[in-house]
């Protein structure tokens, strides 16, 4: 056998060792930066705590950077949002009373960090702020309003309401230094409910009410449709008495021309005589005539 001289082959150290720690170097970078640049959502507003100190300038929309590891943002809503609570209250008649409000309002962005040091994320808020004011604001003012009134004077109790709400949140948020904080858009009273009782008392008096307008209304129909009928025979009685009245006064005066006629003309008279007369010729004693009798103008009057 023959021996076989064995080949040196050279260590080749591969050149991408060398860039391994650039690698990892680049990698670690990339994920540090990822983590040092935060966008801000459309209608909210950031608020940067530093190790867990709140920096008092909010974060507008938008992209900010922040150092990894040591900043922390918390986005805010800061849009018009509707907050909804049940409430229930007695009324100044003692009935109870319960209602639905709902509440539109929305937080002032730039007052978003110290909101959020003192109270709290947005949720918080409502709870501690706008919850509380419905409650207290609703016993407040159904107290001096009988449920009658409520239900027919809603617009101010609506007013009374809201002014009371506002004044409240506006008292609650002095005392923690965030006056002017919250705008508060609209207040609505969704829904009154009572007693049972009460709502049967209501239907009741509805009912009473419409049977004695009803009644009211049959009465007034009954006066106009007797007026009326009286009237009709007043109306009759005077066209009667009228045409009694034209009948005489053609009667009296187509006797007058008569007369007149037959002043002017005494054939005339004799004529109307002959025309009464029946046939019978009158008797007399002691004469062999019988006359005709010719009466004048005077007799006839007469």
């Amino acid at each position: 056998m023959q021996n076989r001289t064995p080949v040196d082959v050279p260590t080749q150290v591969p050149n991408i060792i060398k860039f391994v720690p650039l690698i990892f170097g680049g990698i670690l970078i990339l994920f540090m930066l990822r983590g040092a640049f935060i966008i801000v959502e459309p209608g909210m507003t950031g608020v940067k705590a530093t190790l867990g100190k709140v920096n008092q300038t909010p974060l507008p929309e938008g992209l900010h950077f922040c150092v990894p590891g040591m900043d922390q943002v918390t986005q805010i809503d800061i849009r018009q949002r509707k907050e909804s609570a049940e409430a229930t209250a007695a009324s100044k008649d003692l009935q109870t009373v319960s209602a639905k409000i709902d509440v539109q309002y929305s937080l002032v962005g730039g007052m978003v960090p110290q909101i959020y040091q003192k109270i709290g994320p947005r949720e918080v808020f409502a709870k501690t702020i706008i919850d509380p004011a419905i409650q207290e604001c609703l016993k407040s003012v159904t107290a001096g309003f009988t449920a009658e009134e409520l239900v027919t004077q809603r617009s101010l109790v609506k007013d009374k309401v809201e002014q009371q709400m506002k004044e409240f949140i506006n008292k609650s948020l002095s005392q923690k230094e965030l006056s002017g904080c919250v705008e508060i858009h609209n207040i609505a009273i969704t829904d009154f409910r009572f007693s049972r009782e009460f709502d049967a008392a209501i239907e009741a008096k509805v009912k009473a009410e419409q049977e004695a307008l009803r009644a009211k209304q049959e009465k007034e129909r009954s006066i106009i449709q007797a007026e009326a009928a009286n009237e009709k025979k007043r109306l009759e009685a005077d066209a009667k008495a009228y045409a009694i009245r034209e009948e005489s006064i053609a009667r009296a005066d187509a006797i007058k021309r008569e007369a007149e006629a037959l002043r002017n003309n005494p054939e005339l008279i004799q004529l109307r005589t002959i025309e009464q007369w029946d046939g019978k010729l009158p008797k007399f004693t002691g004469g062999s005539a019988v006359p005709f009798l010719n009466l004048s103008m005077d007799d006839l009057e007469q």
